[in-house]
Parts: C-alpha cells; structure tokens; sequence
C-alpha cells in the first residue's frame, strides 16, 4: 500500500489522539494547520511534525497531502470539507460529520463527482468487539434483534457559552453524544428506524440538554436512548435478542461486552481490541478505503444523520448556519 501522508485540521483532544494512533502504527502526521498558528507550532514539536502552514488554508492546496483530519467544531466541517473535496483531498471528519443530512449529501455528492473517499470518524463502525458481536449474532446463537437500549449521560459544567451548550458551536446532546447511541443502534438493527418519537428539554441557549427517543424500523426492531449533558448515566447499551441479551459498557470505545443466554443462564465475556486504540482503528480503515479494500460505513453514517436531523427538526431547533 502506498504510503499515505495525513495532514490534521486543528490540535485540540482529537488531533493528541490520532498522533498517538499514527505513531503506534509506525506513521506520523506529514502535517498540522490551526486557526492560531503557535498553537500549530507547539502540536508539531510535540509530535515531531514535519510541517506546519503559516496559514490553514495552504492544506488544501498542498499537493503532498492525501487524506486530512477535520477535527474542528462540527458548524465548521462544512465549509473546509468542500475545500478539501474541490482539491481532490480524501477526508475523514469527526463525528458528527456535518449539521444535518442536506449538509451530508451535498459533500457525498461532491465527493463522488471528485473521485474523493470521505469518512466519518465514528469509533463504533471500527472497534473489533463490534465486528466480533456482529459475527455472533449473524450465527443466530441468540437469534432475532428485538430491542436496544441506550444510555449516555454527561455532567457539563452549566456554563452556557462552553461549546456543549452553545448555539453557535453546533452545541447539545444530539449532535455531540447521541450520534453514538444512534450509531450502535444502527450497527445492530437490520434497517435504518423509519418511526421517531421523543421528547426534549432545551437549555437555556435553545440547545437539547436532554432528550428520550423512542425508534423502530420496519421489521418491528425497537429501540430506546436517554441522553443528558447535564446528568451523568453510564454510557451502556443492551441489545435484546429471542434467545438472550448483550450488554456493553462504555459503548463509544469498547473493548469488551457480556452476552447472557437466557435459556441456560449461561453467561460469557467477549473482548476484543483496545480501547486507547480506538482512533487507530479508524486510521487504519480510512487507509484500507482509500486503497480501495475498506468500508467507512457511510450509509449508517447517512441513516443516523438523517435521524438526527428528523429528531433536531421536530423540536423546531436549528442552528445559525441552518436559518
């Protein structure tokens, strides 16, 4: 496989992690762009980064670089996404990818019509215990899917120009921790929930704070998610089959889940991966797509993105960028 040359978008939390994830494959980032440049110039010390452009924008442009890592806020994809699509640069996005799913299928497109492969940096689609536990359902040891369960719950501090529940950083639980849940809901259904309920209560800022949401798809599959920004639950998913149940903890970068089978009581522990290796993995299935033997998962990345926005759009909430 030709040597692939990654150039990160920002240096904050995310940006630490896939230096970390590129150096345990032997790799490295080719090079680094900020909106504040000594903060460009310190990341790339720190992780012994070739280069580092004066101005962001010098990425898109440059002709070395085949794949960038967009780690900014998620109102600000859009726009960098389009530029790095226009200049042939393959793209992988944190999570979520865009706004909503007019945003999506607007860079899908472009990225089609620029031969361009473009992911979404969602740890579910990549962990190995999430390929091991599909394995184990597709052999019918615990039979039909019937319901999924899902919580995720953080403590934010309520401080309401932090980017969690700020209007204007794209903030709120959907958008920030309930693309997970909705993730693994439909890594595990067998089609994307075509039936929505929920119920929502706004920060103050007039972004979700709290929801419940109720789903299911048209094979009679349920699912249920409790998501909070500001009331802390543990973030644990149950999928509920015919002949017993699986039950994951810390579900966004698991290692490990507990299958128990209900007709014998018999119960095992399934590991697989690591979970500081988690961005790794994506890494590593970014490369295997641009070389044209890796899945990024789109289409779960389009089904949830269009469940997101169908919840977003019955509370009536919307962003600047979206007005």
């Amino acid at each position: 496989m030709k040597d692939i040359k990654w150039a990160v978008l920002g240096t904050g939390v995310i940006a630490n992690e896939m230096a970390v994830a590129l150096k345990k494959n032997g790799k490295n980032i080719y090079a680094v762009g900020n909106r504040t440049y000594d903060k460009a110039v310190a990341f790339a010390e720190k992780y012994g980064i070739g280069k580092v452009y004066s101005d962001y924008n010098e990425m898109f442009t440059d002709p070395e670089v085949d794949v960038i890592y967009i780690t900014t806020p998620h109102n600000t994809h859009l726009q960098f996404m389009k530029k790095a699509i226009e200049n042939g640069k393959h793209i992988l996005v944190e999570k979520s990818i865009t706004l909503n799913s007019d945003e999506l299928e607007e860079m899908l497109e472009l990225a089609k019509q620029h031969g361009v492969i473009i992911g979404e940096a969602m740890t579910i689609y990549h962990m190995p215990i999430y390929r091991k536990l599909k394995a184990l359902l597709d052999s019918g040891a615990l039979g039909k899917v019937n319901l999924i369960t899902m919580n995720f719950g953080s403590f934010k501090d309520y401080d309401m120009s932090n980017r969690f529940f700020n209007r204007n950083l794209a903030g709120g639980a959907m958008l920030d921790i309930g693309v997970y849940a909705l993730s693994f809901i439909r890594w595990f259904m067998d089609s994307k929930p075509d039936k929505l309920l929920s119920q929502v209560k706004p920060a103050p800022t007039g972004v979700d704070e709290q929801a419940g949401l109720l789903l299911m798809n048209k094979e009679g599959q349920m699912a249920t998610v409790m998501l909070s920004l500001h009331s802390k639950q543990p973030k644990r998913g149950m999928v509920s089959c015919e002949n017993g149940y699986i039950e994951v903890m810390e579900y966004p970068r698991a290692w490990e889940a507990k299958v128990t089978y209900t007709d014998t009581g018999k119960t095992e522990t399934i590991v697989a991966g690591e979970n500081v290796d988690a961005l790794a993995y994506e890494l590593q299935d970014m490369e295997r797509a641009i070389a044209g033997d890796g899945d990024m998962y789109l289409e779960y990345t389009k089904d949830v993105m269009g469940m997101m926005t169908e919840f977003r759009r019955s509370w009536g909430f919307t962003y600047p960028e979206e007005e």
